[in-house]
């Protein structure tokens, strides 16, 4: 089995590649989706349907055309990543893990100690927390278990 994995949250560092990096030394059966990571494109994914005045109405819109994306990623992956940061507010990443707890999708959430009070609800209905992208590989190493 190819496991189809969604990487959520924090954009401004290098955990995506250091997870794809670690599963590509084992071996491992994965396939890697995200959300789109270009913050300026993302923040523009609307744009196209005309110009706004209101950047609530901008963002209005380029959030509804993200979340096709993101909504059809996360309905077809076996397991999401829900990472967190501690530059920014990850708002889009709780909202996505509450998306895999309702379409019971297993997750994993990826964050600090610092910020484990904030996060305790998305953290309860996790499958896992981790600290490191190094403990995520370890993870997936364990769950896809060549036979």
């Amino acid at each position: 089995m190819n496991w189809n994995v969604y990487l959520s949250g924090e954009i401004h560092t290098d955990w995506r590649q250091q997870l794809m990096d670690g599963c590509k030394a084992h071996n491992l059966p994965v396939t890697f989706t995200s959300a789109v990571t270009d913050h300026e494109a993302s923040d523009a994914a609307g744009d196209h349907l005309g110009a706004e005045e209101s950047h609530f109405w901008r963002d209005h819109k380029s959030s509804k055309v993200n979340s096709i994306r993101t909504k059809t990623l996360i309905a077809k992956c076996d397991l999401a990543v829900v990472r967190f940061g501690d530059k920014y507010k990850q708002w889009n990443a709780a909202f996505d893990a509450g998306q895999c707890a309702a379409l019971g999708k297993p997750y994993i959430t990826l964050h600090n100690e610092d910020i484990i009070h904030p996060l305790k609800e998305v953290d309860a209905a996790a499958m896992a927390w981790a600290t490191t992208p190094e403990q995520v590989v370890e993870i997936l190493k364990y769950v896809i278990a060549k036979e």
